[in-house]
């Protein structure tokens, strides 16, 4: 049923949260028009002749050093704010095996002693407090065992720059500012989650499951006995469970013993902690403006959303009087790191006690490396059977260990998405992988790039490589026997949408000249390089994409001038988003937009609301809200999950495709059907199908080309669609709704539409919202069962790496010579970022392979001492930059969808070089990274 007119309490609930009201200032809205899009940052530089785009939105802003980053502003920077800035830093506990006693900071003495002291009486005392995600203790109270090394246990805040840096540089690398008393050990807390899939597959990869957690249901442990997870009994006539149980014992049985026709491999791999060394640390400036009792923050994050939503709560729980929070997200980087991290809401607290002034809390490269969400740490211990004589794989089993560190971040989703990504390329006719990941005292991981599929699917790369070695079979050859094809199921009975073109990525790179002359090429590198051993290998791996509760807004709209104007909740977090959701609009509108505001999040004109949570809701919840037009699943996404290239253009193409719909093209029929008798319209045939924008004019049929100009004009003449905004889920699947609107709009895969008609001031269908907009109401809406939330993941795109290297037996040093790659992600929207995305992602996976590394504990960054100069990065000699290249496979067709790779770039690689020493040197290396000392040792072991 169509909801009724909307109210003005309608409206101010869309942007009130928790009694807070909640403005987004997003970088391209009034409040930051100084700053950002609309004078620093350019139209994009579009020729319609030949449809290109020569360089990115945010290109020049950036090269000229203008303030795009958070990390730049202060408060004399910022509209309406004061031009006085103060700075804080946090002390952090180094060890977390006694109890925290206070601090002592007498060295300071009277003339660097900070202007305000924050400690955890303090926020007990104002009701301060994380949101429930980040756990408890924003600052570790005195009598307390800190949970995690680097755990914050005072704010400190001077009002002056110069007295701030001679105090902080004074504070640094002291053991005696914190204060500890009796010993007590590291907490001992139970995992923070446990999952395990099993599935039996029927008598041909196409036939019906006997087992799958699609069909039937994952496995989740009752409890945990010393951090091992508990499963359920073995039943083969119990509860769905205990009957998963059963398969999962019949395989472990058979592994254990085996056939004389079966070989059984069973290893154990270990991927470290890595930082994600992203180049703007972690940061934010706040003011509490007590006059009107708004708190502003500026921060650096990937979800602002979030931030915004859980913020808001955080201040209506304090005591301190605060009723309005205006949130200024900026253009940012993190590769993950910066998708629901705590750092915003302690700078968030931070604001509160600046004494009127803004308060800038902002990391140096120390404190990052003693904060900053790093990459889940993990072991991994695999089984594998194959068939001797057809190669064909048989049973996986893994159990696999990650350290999720002090909070729990998002460490339940890592665990699950490394069990689902284990299978990698291949097709198991049977499976049984099981994830845990653990509490510990290390620093807090989350959503680093790769998200524990880097972990996984790396392990099973050099797993089937090994098998291969062992029967004797070219290792490309070994995966083409059992690579996962069209139609086939994964490893929790999902059908992965669209074509699997993983076999062709194994075709390219099986013929490449690096994998068909590698022993010629061993034998006169040798033979030219006494001293050196040569070595070829290569990885290849299937990416998910996107969360299982992808959500978005998008806004495309035309002014009476023609500008075009989109508006995403999407951030610009140095992937390209801005510019390649700009880009999307051409196949609809034949030009990109003009204006790209990103980060935005307030959509009065389409208020949609939320209720539970969309991973966890029953579908009895969801029955129950369906039929509330207004409602959905999930609101927003952060920019995460490489779900830009494909979530989030979704719902920038069908912003578009209504925009196109229900405005430029009944405008063009009107035009072509001008004059006597109908016009040049009347004698031919004209349908929407045929239009075609051709030097940025539109034509169909042999119609006249029309400029975007006349269009527009006619469009608001006519009252016709000038905006549209859309709403989006996902849920491995789109949502679609039924909506009054003709043919083929109809039934869309959205499920929430407003339309702007003319100028928004006249009649129209819908109800009057906001700003010229009417919302469209669904009449029936066809959201995703809930049990798809069990698929794990449906969606991938595909890499092969192949990596040439050449050891040095003396020293042991490994230097990668070349490598190249072969890409398959549909359609790219701007090919340029693809490519820049490709060579960014290699490098970090080569220093996952090759350099990086980080203790978890005592003697890793948590006790404060940690910079570049003890943490090696990749440099531009280590990553083959000059003869590196690679290939990105044609789509099928020019229908073919972009699909998120920006994570899957970096995960091959880190197989293809382990496997190339292995062929360098006859070693299999399973522990990363390779570094020269392990290389010295595996030599000096086998002479």
């Amino acid at each position: 049923m169509p909801a009724p007119r909307l109210s003005r309490r309608d409206f101010l609930k869309s942007s009130v949260i928790a009694g807070i009201g909640v403005y987004i200032a997003a970088p391209g809205s009034a409040a930051l028009a100084a700053l950002f899009e609309r004078e620093r940052l350019r139209p994009l530089p579009w020729d319609a002749r030949n449809g290109t785009i020569r360089y990115r939105t945010d290109a020049t802003a950036k090269v000229t050093g203008e303030k795009v980053f958070s990390f730049d502003m202060r408060g004399r920077d910022l509209p309406g704010w004061p031009d006085t800035q103060s700075h804080a830093m946090l002390l952090r506990a180094t060890r977390a095996d006694r109890v925290y006693a206070g601090v002592d900071l007498s060295v300071l003495g009277d003339a660097l002693k900070p202007d305000r002291i924050v400690t955890a009486a303090d926020l007990q005392r104002d009701g301060v407090a994380f949101p429930a995600f980040y756990g408890q203790d924003m600052l570790l109270p005195e009598g307390s065992t800190p949970a995690y090394l680097g755990h914050a246990v005072a704010l400190l805040v001077w009002h002056d720059f110069a007295r701030f840096r001679a105090a902080k540089n004074a504070l640094r690398f002291r053991d005696d500012i914190v204060r500890w008393g009796a010993q007590t050990g590291p907490l001992d807390r139970p995992p923070w989650a446990a999952f395990r899939y099993v599935r039996v597959g029927g008598a041909t990869a196409f036939d019906g499951d006997a087992y799958s957690s699609l069909k039937d249901t994952p496995l989740f442990p009752s409890g945990f006995d010393r951090k091992r997870p508990l499963w359920p009994q073995a039943n083969p006539n119990g509860a769905l469970d205990a009957q998963g149980a059963a398969f999962a014992a019949r395989m472990a049985e058979e592994l254990s013993n085996p056939s004389d026709a079966t070989l059984v491999l069973e290893r154990e791999y270990f991927s470290q902690s890595i930082d994600t060394a992203a180049l703007e640390p972690d940061n934010g400036n706040a003011w509490f403006d007590a006059a009107t009792a708004t708190l502003h923050l500026v921060s650096a994050t990937q979800s602002p959303q979030e931030v915004a939503a859980a913020g808001a709560r955080m201040l209506a729980d304090s005591r301190l009087g605060v009723r309005n929070l205006v949130l200024h997200p900026c253009y940012t980087v993190g590769y993950g790191s910066k998708d629901h991290n705590p750092f915003p809401f302690i700078a968030l607290m931070a604001g509160l006690y600046g004494d009127g002034r803004p308060v800038r809390l902002a990391n140096d490269r120390y404190e990052q490396f003693q904060t900053s969400l790093k990459r889940h740490s993990f072991r991994m211990r695999y089984r594998m059977s194959v068939d001797r004589a057809s190669g064909k794989f048989q049973v996986f089993q893994a159990d696999m260990t990650g350290d999720g560190g002090g909070r729990q971040n998002f460490s339940p989703s890592v665990c699950l998405v490394a069990a689902t990504a284990a299978q990698s390329i291949y097709y198991f006719p049977r499976s049984d992988l099981a994830s845990t990941v653990i509490s510990s005292r290390a620093l807090d991981a989350g959503s680093a790039r790769g998200y524990g599929t880097l972990q996984s699917m790396g392990a099973t790369e050099m797993m089937v490589d090994e098998i291969a070695s062992q029967l004797g079979v070219d290792p490309i050859e070994l995966r083409q026997r059992n690579v996962f094809t069209s139609g086939m199921k994964n490893t929790q009975g999902a059908i992965p949408g669209g074509a699997q073109r993983a076999d062709e990525v194994l075709a390219r790179c099986r013929a490449h000249p690096l994998w068909t002359e590698r022993e010629q090429r061993k034998k006169d590198f040798e033979a030219a390089h006494p001293g050196r051993r040569y070595g070829v290998g290569f990885g290849c791996v299937q990416k998910d994409f996107g969360t299982g509760a992808e959500a978005a807004f998008a806004e495309v709209s035309l002014s009476k001038d023609g500008r075009l104007l989109l508006r995403h909740i999407g951030v610009e977090m140095g992937t390209g988003m801005a510019t390649s959701q700009a880009a999307v609009c051409i196949g609809w509108l034949g030009r990109p937009a003009d204006e790209v505001r990103t980060g935005e999040s307030e959509w009065p004109e389409l208020p949609m609301i939320e209720t539970g949570d969309p991973w966890l809701m029953a579908q009895a919840e969801q029955d129950r809200h369906v039929g509330d037009p207004r409602w959905t699943p999930n609101r927003v996404s952060p920019s995460s999950a490489s779900n830009s290239a494909y979530f989030f253009s979704h719902a920038t193409r069908e912003a578009a495709r209504l925009l196109f719909t229900q405005g430029l093209w009944p405008a063009a029929l009107a035009i072509w059907g001008r004059g006597f008798g109908g016009g040049q319209l009347a004698p031919l045939i004209v349908r929407r199908e045929d239009a075609r924008w051709i030097d940025g004019k539109l034509t169909a049929g042999g119609m006249t080309p029309l400029p975007l100009a006349s269009l527009v004009t006619t469009a608001y003449e006519m009252g016709l669609a000038t905006g549209a905004i859309v709403h989006t889920f996902n849920r491995w699947q789109w949502a679609e709704a039924e909506f009054p609107l003709d043919g083929d709009d109809a039934r869309l895969p959205l499920d929430g539409i407003a339309l702007r008609w003319g100028d928004g001031s006249g009649a129209g269908k819908g109800t009057p919202t906001a700003n010229g907009y009417r919302m469209i109401e669904r009449t029936r809406a066809h959201y995703p069962p809930t049990q798809r939330n069990n698929a794990g993941v449906v969606y991938y795109s595909a890499i092969g790496t192949l990596a040439e290297v050449a050891v040095d037996t003396g020293n042991g040093r490994v230097e990668l010579l070349n490598h190249h790659s072969v890409l398959e992600c549909g359609n790219a929207i701007v090919p340029q970022l693809v490519s820049g995305q490709l060579q960014g992602g290699l490098a970090m996976g080569i220093g996952h392979a090759l350099h990086e590394y980080l203790p978890l504990y005592e003697d890793g960054p948590g006790n404060g001492t940690w910079n570049f100069n003890r943490y090696t990065l990749p440099r531009a000699r280590d990553v083959a930059v000059w003869s590196q290249s690679g290939e990105v496979l044609p789509p099928l067709s020019d229908t073919d969808p972009p699909k998120g790779m920006a994570e899957v770039v970096m995960i091959a690689v880190v197989p293809a070089i382990v496997n190339a020493l292995a062929h360098a040197t006859g070693h299999r290396f399973r522990e990363l990274p390779v570094t020269p000392e392990k290389v010295r040792a595996a030599l000096e072991q086998a002479t």
